[in-house]
């Protein structure tokens, strides 16, 4: 589903982060400095996307040059209303805004799986994107604003659609790894719905960055998934996190309060498009970034 408009890997000259504070904008931009790339990142503090004149103001800090990596989004726990919705589409509008005054070389935009329809159990890049929630709409529908954006400017864009994600760092604290971890260290429990019974693919943030900074390198275009092609049910997960850590820890079952659902990958696209490209396993990247006192063989 996406094409290297780069035989072969280029250094990108610049690359601005949209959201650079947020859980995976800090890890892209630590990235990219450690591989000497220069990276400008701006948090809501620096430039408010939410704000009328943003746009203008992104424009004027862009070079022909540059790959824009569009990061920022209000996730759910900041959110699930109609006006969380506005205020997300309202950063899409100004970054289009942006960009038709000022285009770059290269956009990045950073999706979610949330786009797909829940009934869709093995996901592909051509899967349907019937989204149940206003989250996965949102990135739906700012994935198609960017796309009409670049299209129209002669730029090269990329939609990236991570499922969960997980590693140190993490700011939403969201049902699996990352919560797991920190009720297992803070409380010395772990609360599980039902019996964890559903299955779900986990990527390591730290490989997020890694593929961004492979897709800048080769100027990919179009659509791609990020996921390890592994999907472990969340009491797999939670038993990781146990095995993980130093002490004693319970599984704790809470009330359902909706039907199993499972979902897998296939990671196909991701393969061909990338074949050196190799997922940091779940158990080793849990224990690197949350239980680092315990020695883990890689």
């Amino acid at each position: 589903m996406i094409q290297h408009l780069h035989s072969e890997p280029i250094r990108t000259s610049r690359v601005v982060v949209l959201g650079g504070s947020g859980f995976l904008g800090r890890h892209l931009l630590n990235h990219l400095r450690c591989l000497g790339v220069e990276a400008l990142g701006f948090s809501s503090a620096e430039l408010d996307l939410t704000t009328a004149g943003a746009g203008e103001r992104l424009a004027g800090l862009l070079r022909p040059d540059d790959a824009l990596v569009f990061a920022s989004c209000l996730t759910p726990d900041k959110g699930k209303d109609i006006h969380t919705v506005m205020r997300n589409l309202t950063m899409g509008e100004q970054v289009c805004a942006a960009l038709a005054i000022r285009p770059c070389a290269h956009l990045v935009y950073l999706s979610s799986d949330a786009v797909y329809a829940d009934p869709e159990t093995l996901v592909r890049e051509d899967s349907r994107c019937e989204p149940s929630s206003l989250y996965g709409l949102t990135h739906l529908t700012r994935e198609r604003m960017i796309r009409l954006t670049a299209e129209a400017c002669g730029m090269a864009w990329l939609v990236v659609r991570p499922t969960l994600v997980y590693g140190a760092g993490d700011t939403h604290n969201s049902y699996g790894a990352n919560r797991f971890a920190r009720q297992a260290l803070n409380e010395g429990k772990i609360k599980l719905f039902g019996n964890g019974e559903e299955k779900r693919d986990h990527v390591y943030v730290g490989d997020v960055s890694r593929l961004l900074v492979m897709c800048l390198e080769r100027r990919s275009s179009g659509i791609l998934n990020l996921a390890t092609g592994v999907s472990v049910s969340f009491l797999e997960v939670a038993e990781l996190c146990v095995a993980a850590d130093q002490k004693p820890v319970t599984l704790e079952r809470l009330r359902r309060g909706g039907p199993i659902t499972h979902r897998h990958f296939d990671i196909t696209a991701l393969a061909r498009a990338f074949p050196t490209f190799a997922s940091t396993p779940l158990r080793v990247g849990i224990a690197r970034d949350y239980f680092p006192q315990k020695p883990v063989a890689a």
